[in-house]
């Protein structure tokens, strides 16, 4: 009876049948397959997120259900929460969503949030590892690389940070200037080389990257008067006008100062010269040049500093911007404000 329903091995129709079974039991264990992998996965990520559940989550989660819906809202506001610097509250949302989360993509985006919390509140170990398990999935992301490069970075590890480099040139990533600022930075730090080495060689890196003017002159002033006056360029004044305002008098110049109007006349305000300057090109320093050539003296510089990446203000000078951690982008911006007594101090 059998042999009258089923083909012979021999018959066309055979073959066929057998290629539709093979696909589908193919078919069929790619599907367990995959379901397996994911739950696995799921699983993975619950238990790698677990190292990060801690007392320290300001918001109680743990029994609030979970709609689709409520990604978006909850989304803008552990945002919020990171833009107010409550980053406390920010975490606990941000585990909560990961954990619930259904979209791979979405999931993987609210992780690079985590992590990006976690370095702006100084949470650098597990900025680290956060950033190690998204590249661990997607290991093409350059956005990625570079915030763990700045991890690498503020914990002072300069030789895994420059590790990075090479994955984003395989990008396609413009490296030039971050690997000339970590050069730069591994240098200051290196406390075994010698100065007149290193004099030389901050130095030579000015040359190459102009950008890193204003950090290479106030490591300089820190290191040798004489070497960092000779490098110092008039015409970008505005760039140091803070440093050079607060220097005390033993680290002048006064043949370097004498010979250049900005200069004479950045050190007329300040009250260190006696000789009338009052013509710099910079406004606040000439309206106080002005004023105490009038006979009055209760002026002051107050500085502040601008990210001319992201246009955020901050009170005290950054190498990297706080807020868009983009590097070579401070600029000084100058005001004149009511004088505070007289000081030695120095930004250096």
């Amino acid at each position: 009876m059998m042999e009258n329903i089923l083909p012979a091995y021999d018959d066309p129709l055979f073959s066929i049948l057998l290629i539709v079974v093979i696909a589908l039991i193919i078919a069929l264990v790619s599907y367990g397959w995959g379901l397996y992998r994911q739950q696995k996965e799921e699983g993975k990520l619950l238990k790698f997120l677990e190292k990060f559940d801690s007392a320290e989550c300001a918001l109680e989660t743990e029994d609030m259900p979970y709609e689709p819906h409520m990604l978006k809202p909850l989304s803008l506001l552990a945002k919020a929460f990171e833009n107010s610097g409550e980053y406390h509250k920010a975490i606990s949302i941000y585990l909560y969503l990961i954990k619930h989360v259904e979209n791979k993509n979405g999931e993987l985006e609210l992780m690079e949030r985590l992590a990006r919390t976690y370095l702006h509140a100084g949470f650098l170990e597990r900025a680290r590892t956060l950033y190690t398990e998204i590249l661990r999935r997607t290991p093409r992301n350059p956005k990625v690389l570079q915030e763990l490069g700045i991890v690498y970075e503020n914990m002072h590890l300069y030789d895994k940070a420059k590790e990075i480099i090479q994955p984003l040139q395989l990008l396609g990533e413009e490296t030039a200037p971050l690997e000339n600022f970590l050069r730069f930075a591994r240098l200051k730090q290196d406390k075994n080389i010698p100065v007149s080495e290193k004099i030389e060689a901050l130095k030579a890196l000015l040359e190459k990257e102009p950008a890193l003017y204003r950090e290479i002159i106030a490591a300089l002033l820190q290191l040798d008067t004489k070497s960092a006056w000779e490098s110092i360029d008039p015409s970008r004044t505005s760039e140091i006008i803070d440093i050079l305002w607060f220097l005390p008098n033993s680290q002048l110049d006064l043949d370097i100062i004498s010979a250049d109007q900005i200069l004479r006349t950045l050190y007329y305000a300040k009250g260190y010269l006696e000789e009338e300057a009052t013509q710099s090109g910079i406004f606040s320093l000439d309206m106080l040049a002005v004023a105490r050539k009038s006979g009055f003296d209760q002026g002051d510089l107050h500085f502040s500093y601008l990210c001319d990446k992201c246009k955020q203000s901050f009170p005290v000078s950054f190498r990297r911007c706080p807020n868009c951690m983009a590097i070579n982008s401070v600029k000084v911006e100058e005001n004149i404000a009511k004088s505070s007594p007289k000081t030695d101090h120095s930004l250096l």
